[in-house]
């Protein structure tokens, strides 16, 4: 049986691209239109958008967006192409981490390059591309899904940390795309989410998902984990991720590497759900990735309402790299990667090129 998930993130439509806004969720369930480059760009940062895999089709969409933009505003070929590369690297800065980002607005990049149409043409090819990606993202989630819930034990409790949900993605998503399959097969499989301080995408959009689809899900508190695990409640733990280093190291919401580290110590297997995509082989170890810090309101407020002393020293770095030693798994649309991870990687990248 197939799950049939009830959320579609974000969508290309005829001009301007519809996204949940997922600043208001659980509150609120809306969509916004996004219908300038611009606005795009500060959606992505904002976090109206969020999830590596759903910034990078909103990535390809802005990518339309400024082209749409620029048709109206150029008439010289040569003029258009060059305004809009550097349209491109500036949607690329809206946030560094998520390296889909870059993935999807570098596929976007190579048409602007390689296109032997007008600019009208070109505009076309652009939101084809877009589409394109934003219907291979289902897909691809429903395979990591497929291939996730194999190793999912019958009737199993699995913990999982931020939202690597539909809300991550297009439609379906990573580490929830595995749970949503193995549901589909053993509706007694269960979830704990962790709440995911500071901005609680555990707490406020995994639960959410998680109910409107009737999937079971106990909520916890980020510090949790480890007693749910030394009493045997937790059978496993799948995450999603945000960049992944040649080496299988692992980017994901702060708090990511906490839980990965209890799980060894309880001998829990921990797994990451992510496209090929997310892995970026160009950096050898996750030293290499770049972190986030984002703002310290997000840290020194909740709901808008300040929760410690003023004048206090805030770090808010948004994510964490997890050491490969940890992981037990690369859940990916190929198939489940193994260590050694250098291998593993290069291997199903010799049969799939993102």
């Amino acid at each position: 049986m197939e799950f049939k998930s009830k959320i579609k993130t974000i969508e290309w439509i005829d001009n301007y691209s519809r996204m949940v806004d997922q600043t208001v969720v659980p509150y609120e369930y809306k969509f916004v239109n996004i219908t300038t480059g611009a606005d795009m760009f500060h959606a992505i940062r904002d976090m109206i958008v969020r999830g590596a895999p759903a910034i990078g089709v909103a990535g390809a969409h802005g990518i339309v967006l400024f082209a749409q933009e620029g048709a109206e505003k150029f008439s010289n070929r040569d003029e258009f192409i060059n305004w809009l590369l550097d349209k491109a690297e500036y949607m690329k800065t809206s946030r560094p981490t998520a390296v889909n980002l870059m993935w999807a607005v570098n596929k976007q990049i190579d048409i602007i390059k390689n296109s032997k149409s007008d600019i009208s043409g070109i505009v076309e090819e652009l939101k084809s591309n877009a589409i394109k990606l934003e219907d291979e993202d289902i897909e691809i989630n429903k395979k990591i899904g497929d291939f996730g819930a194999e190793v999912v034990p019958k009737g199993a409790t699995i913990l999982t940390h931020c939202n690597a949900g539909a809300l991550a993605t297009v439609g379906y998503g990573t580490a929830l795309g595995v749970v949503r399959s193995a549901f589909a097969k053993d509706n007694t499989i269960k979830v704990f989410a962790d709440e995911t301080r500071p901005r609680q995408q555990g707490a406020r959009i995994t639960t959410f998902e998680l109910a409107m689809d009737g999937i079971p899900v106990t909520l916890i508190t980020d510090g949790m984990c480890s007693y749910f695990m030394k009493k045997g409640m937790i059978d496993m733990v799948v995450v999603g991720a945000d960049r992944i280093a040649a080496n299988g190291d692992t980017a994901n919401k702060i708090g990511t590497y906490t839980v990965a580290i209890a799980a060894k110590y309880h001998n829990i297997p921990f797994y990451i759900a992510a496209p090929l995509s997310t892995i970026d082989t160009s950096i050898k170890t996750g030293d290499e990735i770049p972190i986030e810090e984002r703002s310290h309101e997000e840290v020194t407020h909740i709901n808008g309402k300040r929760i410690c002393a003023e004048g206090v020293n805030i770090i808010n770095p948004g994510f964490d790299v997890t050491p490969h030693e940890l992981i037990a798994g690369i859940i990916t649309e190929k198939g489940i990667l193994r260590p050694d991870y250098n291998e593993s990687i290069a291997e199903a990248f010799n049969t799939h090129k993102p």
